[in-house]
C-alpha cells in the first residue's frame, strides 16, 4: 500500500503543479471512499454525476486522444471519428493509459500528462458550474470550470454525447 500512495502522491503533485503553472487556484481535495466511477466521484464532492469529468484515453493511431466528458453522457463513437477523418481511432489499455498518461485508470486527470494528448471536450460541460475532474489519482479530485478546463487543455470543444436509444 506504501508504494502506491507513493505514486498517487507523484501524481497528484504532478496535477497541482500543472494547475499552479496555469494561474487556477489549488482546488484539489481527497475522496477517502474513492472515485473510481462517475457516481463514487459525485457522492464525493456532492455534486451531479453530470458534474464530473470523465477522461477517457483512445488511441489515435499511435497518440493519445483525450475525451474529457460529462459524467452522465457516453461517447458517441461515430462523433469522435468524424472529428478525426481516415484516422484510427480505439479504445486505449491500462499499459498505454499509464504510458502515455503517467496515471492509472481511475485516476486520468485532464492535465499534467506525461505525452500531451490531443484533447477534445464533450460541449455538455459548457452548461455546468463547477465541474469536478480527476487529480492524478482515484482519490482525488479537483474543481474547476468547464471554460477553465478548455484554457488549461487547449482541448476542442465538439458533440461528444450518444444519444439515448
Amino acid at each position: 500500500m506504501a508504494g502506491r500512495a507513493g505514486k498517487s502522491a507523484g501524481s497528484v503533485a504532478r496535477v497541482r503543479a500543472a494547475l499552479l503553472a496555469a494561474g487556477h487556484a489549488d482546488t484539489i481535495r481527497p475522496a477517502p471512499a474513492g472515485a473510481r466511477t462517475a457516481e463514487e466521484a459525485a457522492a464525493a464532492v456532492g455534486c451531479a454525476v453530470a458534474q464530473i469529468v470523465k477522461s477517457l484515453v483512445f488511441r489515435l493511431g499511435d497518440a493519445p486522444l483525450l475525451a474529457l466528458v460529462s459524467g452522465a453522457n457516453r461517447v458517441d463513437p461515430g462523433r469522435l471519428a468524424a472529428l478525426f477523418p481516415g484516422a484510427e481511432i480505439g479504445r486505449a489499455d491500462a499499459g498505454f493509459v499509464r504510458a502515455v498518461t503517467g496515471f492509472a485508470i481511475g485516476g486520468v486527470a485532464p492535465i499534467g500528462h506525461l505525452t500531451a494528448p490531443e484533447t477534445v471536450i464533450d460541449a455538455d460541460l459548457l452548461a455546468l458550474d463547477p465541474i469536478f475532474a480527476a487529480a492524478g489519482a482515484p482519490d482525488y479530485l479537483f474543481q474547476t470550470s468547464a471554460a477553465a478546463l478548455v484554457r488549461l487543455t487547449g482541448g476542442r470543444v465538439v458533440a461528444l454525447r450518444a444519444e439515448a436509444l
